[in-house]
């Protein structure tokens, strides 16, 4: 009797703690899930369906254990259905399989996968370096470059969806820009503060289906451009610059980031970050204005002329830093103006006193060269002067006395026949 009662004890414990679990205890192989399908939905959205699996333990809560290709995104949940946004570029698989408890260590059933296709076409057809940018929180422009094999004649489209749409929409503004191919569509940041955990759905074909479709998921978190700012007001205060400028509408300051450039003739191009603990608080700017900044900036001189402008992206508190900077904003001047007059006059007096300092110099180069370098004397040609043989010279004076003296006859001669001719008549 001892024995028995021994037994129904371990069977009473083993009965308790079976139904402490929630369930039977688990088999070491459990039947595979059935009727594995997939779709795909709006542009990018693939979704997995599958069945419980067919004879499971009645007393089994079954989990289900799912998994792409690579073995990554794993995720283990009760839902017989897994969705993914996956731009359709390319062949991708999952794998489900199930089991009875959460425990990643529990050996699943036989994994059974389904994939997708991309889609037909010739993968050199196809668009390039598609990308997107969203301008200010209020239009998305997409641009992207002909495929290899694509016709040049090639009549593009582009379709989107998002969370906020009911249907898939086509961009109507194409455009092209050089090489590149392009379009824009609104997309205004709504209240719902969802939407920027969501993204846009792209593909670009042609509608004659000749080239293969091109798909891109766009996170609303990143690839997002700011207007550049609007500065206000320049003024110096106890030698230091302060600067007051209008942010981009649709952005919270703490999302936004900025740079101020201040330049001048005397000092290299200096650029200052601005982060939130640097902005001034001055009572010279103006008070209770929305959506303004200010920031002061150390050592600028304010006898020079300072060109200021201000660039702005987003931060890591609510976007994805891209480092994708607005363009510059206008130029603002400040401090004291070169005199326009005293510079042209300069311009034109310098060229005249250098062109007259040449002259002066050309003409008294021969005097100057013989002031500073005098001509050495001959020694050798005094002594013959001196002492040489006068023959030559001698000679050469009785000759032109001689000729001279001819000359002076034959004209006399002929003057005095001449005179004499008339008197007789």
């Amino acid at each position: 009797m001892e024995r028995p009662a021994r037994l129904c004890g371990l069977w009473a414990l083993l009965l308790c703690a079976v139904g402490r679990g929630g369930g039977a205890a688990p088999t070491e192989t459990q039947p595979p899930v059935t009727n594995l399908s997939v779709s795909v939905e709006n542009l990018c959205t693939v979704i997995w369906t599958w069945n419980p699996p067919e004879g499971a333990p009645p007393n089994c809560s079954l989990w289900y254990f799912s998994h792409f290709g690579d073995k990554q995104d794993k995720k283990i949940a009760p839902e017989t259905h897994r969705s993914k946004e996956v731009p359709l570029n390319e062949r991708i698989c999952l794998q489900v399989g199930s089991q009875c408890s959460t425990n990643e260590s529990e050996k699943p059933s036989i994994l059974v996968e389904k994939c997708i296709s991309p889609p037909e076409g010739d993968p050199e057809s196809a668009v390039t370096e598609l990308q997107c940018v969203w301008h200010n929180l209020s239009y998305m422009k997409c641009s992207w470059l002909p495929g290899r094999n694509a016709s040049p004649d090639t009549n593009y489209t582009l379709y989107y969806w998002h969370s906020n749409l009911e249907k898939i929409h086509q961009c109507e503004k194409i455009y092209t820009d050089n090489q590149y191919f392009g379009c824009s569509f609104d997309l205004t940041k709504v209240k719902d503060s969802s939407f920027e955990k969501n993204s846009v759905q792209i593909m670009v074909k042609d509608n004659a289906g000749k080239i293969r479709p091109s798909f891109k998921i766009v996170p609303l978190t990143s690839h997002v451009k700011p207007d550049p700012p609007h500065i206000k007001k320049l003024f110096f205060h106890n030698g230091n610059l302060y600067v007051q400028w209008e942010d981009p509408q649709n952005f919270i300051s703490r999302c936004l980031s900025y740079e101020v450039e201040v330049s001048n003739s005397q000092t290299e191009t200096l650029v200052f970050k601005v982060k939130d603990e640097a902005k001034c608080q001055n009572p010279e700017f103006e008070r209770n204005m929305e959506n303004t900044s200010c920031f002061m900036v150390p050592g600028v001189l304010p006898d020079t002329l300072n060109v200021v402008r201000i660039r702005v992206k987003t931060n890591e508190f609510c976007y994805e830093d891209d480092k994708l900077w607005s363009n510059w904003s206008q130029e603002m001047t400040i401090g004291k103006k070169r005199n326009s007059t005293l510079y042209i006059t300069m311009l034109l007096i310098v060229p005249v006193i250098v062109a007259g300092a040449i002259i002066v110099l050309l003409v008294y180069l021969k005097r100057l060269k013989i002031i500073i370098f005098p001509p050495i004397p001959d020694p050798g040609k005094i002594f013959k002067e001196m002492f040489g043989d006068q023959n030559d010279d001698t000679l050469h004076w009785k000759k032109y006395d001689i000729y001279e003296k001819q000359t002076k006859e034959e004209t006399d001669s002929v003057v005095l026949i001449e005179n004499l001719k008339k008197a007789s008549q």
